[in-house]
């Protein structure tokens, strides 16, 4: 057995054929998972690369693949059976292929010559079709995989016989991201020079390479063994103790004093930053660390950006570098233990930190730890400044749903932004900066974009349960006064995430509220969604009171007016004093908008030249995405939700296909379609759990709601309200 790291490059050059068992599962990996991380990791490698060309970026590493090599005849093209890693080997295939097509038809020879060798292998090697291939997939992608490599560039996917096949997607999408690179700058040959380089140099893979004779299913269920990895605080903190006895410092009190605080429950509590679970001490050191760069730190490389920054670029002993780290952590832990608090009191900076918690924003902690690093600095003013713009741009940029894949980018910027102010005013930096960015992924939409937006917005199947909530929550703020740069004159803010939303005419609304004239069943039911029919309750109402009328002695206005004393409910009570329909939705869902607006400003004037731009991200979501995320896992039993198909299941297989005694089908819909003999949404046909009765609609929306994906707009949301 030979393990080493290694390139593409050094994986690819040789002649050879890396063959996927049959028995492997088919190619599973998509935009929002994989392909979209990686292509911005080389991003980032080649802009460093352009950069600082004396400065070798840290490399990107891949994981781990495992070969078994195969005997061959002297003359025949060396072949390895791929044990593992099949993904990320025809992956790379993909990216080689696609960039190498791009850069040729820019006319950039060189670099395209030198991806060639690694994508197909030369004519003497090949005594079949087949053999040009370095990679060979699993036997239902091979057609694929077939096709797309060997298109002839410009590629016109849609003409593909495989057009739907995730491998040609892959292709398009690589395609699409390198033409966008090449197009970015004036001088396309640096451009393509720079991103060839670091797709051959700068990605990293172990590579086990077994013999012919070595046994591969007892090594592969050994590298597969369950085992404690250490976190990146386990690893910073040997390097620091390890410098720190080097210079010969007292070791004890150092951990003592100011170490040895992240080894308590807060700090080694598991938390959630997209897909990444990690303890919170990981976490902190990951955000610390982008804080004091300005600089995007990946999850995976915290340990040996730490090192680089540690040894070379600051000139700053171990013993103070431990009592800043100890100093920011201190700060850190405020304000995450602030944001915690439902109830009482909140300053701007808990404030800020709650509803970013809610919005899911982890990437803008290391921005507000910058901040806060410098408050004695700044003036009180700009910092509030600073958290309203902040706090403006991410939430108007939820409402609308606009893309969060560049986050990560955009906040390292805002710090070098901070960094750079030398006047200490960086509110009015981060407003100038904001106000000037007009790209999808960067702009600030206006009033305008707003208005449109959620005046016919289904507002309550767009939005996830906790920010929806804490919209209202916000609503019911500024209706009691804490209207920006004052005091409510009633003290208390509203008790935080703990409210139910409760729509004031009622989803199942058919045997109470008639349809007025000239109104449509489908237009009722888009107005029942609308922010203006939503509210908040101290207590969910049973549904024997929720699908209530409106009026009348058991009438839901009743109860409101005897057992709910907020603000938003005092008013819609006076707007509804003679009843509550379609109309009155409409003016409610345009004051609240307009409440929304005042919560989270603009600068005067502000035109964000975005309105009718395509915003939202949405696709088709499979099971293989719901098995390849974690959330379902091969041979799990769907059971069908009618009663009258009680007992009848589906078994969903290796390759996300479900099987329904003995029928095969690409999708739940097809499996309820087979049992149902007519039209069926599968989505909601099919129960995860019957005990728990969640659907499988459920899991898909939680997988759209993680990757940021705007979810289906027929969502059954009858387990929320």
């Amino acid at each position: 057995m030979d393990t080493q790291v290694r390139t593409p490059q050094a994986i690819f050059m040789q002649p050879q054929r890396l063959l996927v068992p049959l028995f492997q599962r088919p190619y599973v990996w998509n935009e929002e998972r994989q392909w979209e991380p990686l292509w911005r990791d080389l991003e980032r490698i080649a802009t460093h690369l352009q950069t600082y060309p004396d400065k070798p970026p840290q490399p990107h590493f891949l994981g781990a693949v495992v070969f078994q090599q195969e005997l061959t005849k002297t003359s025949d093209l060396q072949q390895r059976t791929v044990i593992d890693g099949q993904q990320r080997l025809t992956t790379l295939q993909i990216l080689l292929d696609a960039i190498h097509a791009e850069i040729s038809l820019a006319g950039i020879k060189v670099p395209a010559a030198r991806l060639d060798p690694l994508i197909r292998n030369g004519e003497a090697f090949c005594q079949n079709q087949e053999d040009a291939f370095k990679v060979w997939p699993t036997n239902r992608d091979r057609a694929a995989f077939n096709e797309v490599m060997a298109a002839v560039p410009p590629i016109k996917y849609e003409a593909l016989v495989h057009k739907s096949s995730r491998l040609v997607k892959a292709h398009q999408f690589f395609t699409q991201r390198c033409r966008e690179w090449l197009e970015k700058e004036s001088d396309v040959q640096r451009q393509a020079e720079a991103i060839e380089r670091t797709a051959r140099d700068f990605l990293q893979i172990v590579v086990i390479d077994l013999a012919a004779n070595e046994n591969a299913q007892e090594i592969f269920e050994t590298l597969n063994a369950r085992g404690t990895q250490l976190t990146a605080a386990d690893l910073i903190k040997n390097f620091v103790f390890q410098k720190l006895m080097e210079a010969k410092a007292d070791v004890e009190l150092a951990y003592s004093k100011y170490w040895q605080q992240f080894e308590t429950a807060f700090w080694e509590q598991e938390v959630s930053s997209g897909r990444v679970t990690q303890p919170r001490s990981s976490a902190f050191l990951n955000h610390w660390l982008i804080a004091k760069t300005g600089e995007e730190v990946l999850a995976r490389e915290v340990f040996s950006r730490f090192k680089v920054y540690a040894e070379s670029q600051v000139d700053t002993p171990m013993a103070q570098l431990v009592q800043e780290i100890h100093k920011s952590a201190e700060i850190y832990r405020k304000f995450i233990e602030e944001a915690e608090n439902i109830d009482g009191p909140l300053d701007r900076v808990a404030l800020f930190a709650y509803r970013v918690k809610t919005l899911e924003s982890e990437v803008v902690k290391p921005v507000l730890l910058t901040l806060l690093e410098r408050k004695a600095c700044i003036q009180e003013d700009q910092m509030h400044l600073a958290l309203d713009v902040l706090e403006s741009w991410l939430a108007r940029r939820m409402l609308v749903r606009a893309s969060t894949n560049m986050y990560n980018q955009i906040m390292a910027e805002v710090i070098k932004v901070i960094c750079a102010d030398s006047s200490n005013m960086p509110g009015t930096s981060l407003q100038k900066y904001f106000a000037s960015q007009r790209a999808d992924s960067t702009y600030w939409p206006d009033d305008a974009e707003i208005k449109k937006v959620l005046g016919s917005m289904r507002i309550y199947r767009k939005l996830s349960r906790t920010r929806l909530r804490m919209v209202l929550e916000a609503v019911e703020d500024h209706k009691r006064g804490w209207v920006k740069g004052q005091t409510s004159a009633a003290g208390m803010r509203i008790r935080r995430n703990t409210y139910a939303i409760e729509h004031v005419m009622p989803q199942s609304w058919e045997k109470h509220w008639p349809l007025k004239e000239g109104l449509s069943e489908l237009e009722r039911d888009d107005n029942v969604q609308k922010l203006g029919n939503l509210t908040l309750l101290t207590k969910k109402l049973n549904s024997s009171v929720s699908n209530k009328a409106w009026l009348g002695e058991f009438g839901k206005a009743g109860y409101f007016r005897e057992k709910d004393v907020l603000l938003l409910n005092s008013a819609l009570l006076s707007e509804a004093a003679d009843g509550w329909d379609d109309a009155k939705i409409e003016k409610r869902t345009q004051s609240m908008i307009e409440d929304i607006l005042s919560i989270w400003p603009v600068p005067e004037g502000h035109n964000s030249s975005a309105i009718g731009k395509k915003i939202v991200a949405k696709r088709e979501v499979s099971i293989a995405d719901l098995l390849d995320a974690g959330y379902l896992s091969s041979g799990h039993t769907l059971h069908a939700t009618p009663a009258k198909f009680h007992g009848r299941a589906a078994t969903i297989l290796p390759d996300g296909r479900l099987d329904v005694e003995g029928n095969i089908f690409d999708t739940p819909s097809g499996a309820g379609t087979h049992l149902n003999k007519g039209a069926t949404n599968g989505w909601h046909f099919w129960f995860v759990d019957p005990v728990t009765r969640k659907r499988l609609g459920r899991v898909r929306r939680e997988y759209l709601e993680s990757i940021s994906l705007d979810q289906d707009d027929d969502e059954d949301d009858s387990e929320d309200d």
